[in-house]
């Protein structure tokens, strides 16, 4: 997670966030209660909340998937970017964040129907899911949860998207440590090989967009 697209002046930042954001109201306010807290760091970027909506309503989708939850910013988001019929299922190990920050915008904005929250290990949930409703059931996931899983939740997710679904994962520039070859740790090492997997796979296409910390985009062929 990354609150702002790193590399940018302040400046450019906020013309980005005034002429590239349209950020509803309710997303805005959670935004700013998810501030108060001292892990406020951990919540994804204005505008790559906004660009991954624009993807949603781009490809048409309607059942969104989200590994790493936190306040629920992002999944409220993506909740106001599906139509009416469309679901969010969204996957943390605790909800101790949401109850603070996030599930009264839910309710408020009318969307609390729209998201299925669950609680638990979060590979455990996708196996779940691959068993019902089944391979190829959503249109979008979005992994930004513990690092060193990363590989795991990308392969589980690798079925769970249909055909030209996306899975997008992020902070893979790790705060630019992925390209440090003297850092060996864990959650570098599973984001390089993560990276390597998407980028390997004769499945799926990728592309890197530094948006936040580095978003993976990777569309899965057939």
């Amino acid at each position: 997670m990354s609150r702002r697209t790193g590399h940018l002046t302040d400046a450019l930042h906020a013309y980005l966030l005034r002429w590239g954001v349209d950020e509803p109201a309710p997303v805005r306010a959670l935004r700013e209660d998810t501030h108060r807290l001292s892990q406020d760091g951990w919540q994804s970027s204005p505008e790559q909340a906004q660009f991954m909506a624009l993807l949603a309503g781009a490809i048409g989708a309607r059942r969104f998937l989200e590994i790493g939850t936190f306040t629920g910013y992002c999944t409220l988001r993506m909740a106001l970017a599906l139509p009416e019929d469309g679901r969010v299922v969204a996957c943390d190990i605790t909800d101790e964040f949401v109850e603070k920050a996030g599930r009264r915008h839910w309710r408020e904005s009318g969307m609390e129907d729209r998201i299925d929250l669950r609680i638990g290990p979060a590979a455990a949930t996708l196996e779940r899911l691959l068993a019902n409703p089944g391979p190829g059931s959503f249109d979008m996931a979005f992994i930004d949860a513990d690092k060193e899983d990363y590989p795991v939740y990308f392969s589980l997710c690798a079925q769970l998207v249909r055909p030209n679904g996306l899975v997008l994962i992020d902070n893979t520039f790790w705060g630019g440590r992925v390209a440090d070859p003297d850092d060996a740790r864990k959650s570098t090492a599973a984001i390089r090989e993560v990276t390597r997997m998407a980028f390997e796979r004769d499945d799926f296409e990728v592309a890197m967009v530094p948006i936040g910390d580095g978003l993976l985009m990777a569309r899965r062929l057939r």
